[in-house]
């Protein structure tokens, strides 16, 4: 069981706009990573925090984390577009998708880190981020997901280490969207933009302290 690390953690109200800047989009999207037979004997894990350049941020840091890609799930419009998804008529949230070695770290620490870096108990919210597109959420993969997920949101409830309940949605995967391609390892490609410099860089540098154990090597 994975530690209570939630009081003092990472999230905290950001002041910042609201949707993200726009950019001019050179759409690829696709619906899976695993087809490919790179990641044979690796697992999937798909969750969404809020701002999904703030969740690529900060699981592409994890030792173990192969792949992560940016996309939306959980709604019903196939192949949407950012405005459309940013129009909360979709049903998507924005999430990350991840492509992991178990063997390297377990799906029990990466909710050890997914409960900790955002908070699971404001519905449709992220800081200034509003909106069902911001929500927190676990599209578990298999049935040991959802049995872990389950267990460890009763868990911190019953801990009262979250001082509200917590919304989490924890849902099957039934889709998933590859964002545009701009949207793609966006703080990396992207630093001294006003949202990475204001709320992803301290998220991200707090982040790094507290997990600084389960942080690949540069």
């Amino acid at each position: 069981m994975f530690q209570l690390l939630v009081a003092g953690g990472l999230t905290g109200t950001l002041l910042f706009s609201s949707c993200h800047p726009q950019a001019s989009p050179t759409a690829a999207l696709n619906a899976s990573m695993m087809n490919n037979t790179q990641y044979e004997n690796l697992d999937t894990a798909t969750f969404g925090t809020g701002c999904f350049w703030c969740t690529e941020a900060v699981f592409q840091e994890l030792k173990g984390v192969h792949k992560v890609t940016s996309g939306y799930s959980g709604g019903h419009v196939k192949n949407p577009t950012y405005e459309q998804v940013c129009a909360k008529t979709t049903g998507h949230a924005e999430v990350i998708q991840m492509v992991y070695d178990p063997a390297v770290i377990s799906f029990d620490e990466l909710l050890e880190v997914f409960w900790k870096v955002h908070d699971p108990t404001t519905p449709n919210q992220q800081g200034a981020d509003i909106g069902p597109q911001y929500r927190s959420a676990i599209f578990y993969h298999n049935d040991a997901q959802k049995t872990l997920a389950e267990k460890y949101k009763k868990e911190l409830d019953a801990s009262g280490a979250f001082a509200k309940k917590i919304v989490t949605e924890i849902s099957p995967l039934k889709n998933f969207y590859a964002a545009e391609d701009y949207h793609q390892k966006f703080y990396n490609n992207n630093p001294s933009n006003g949202y990475c410099s204001y709320v992803i860089k301290p998220k991200l540098d707090k982040f790094t302290k507290v997990f600084k154990d389960k942080l690949r090597k540069s």
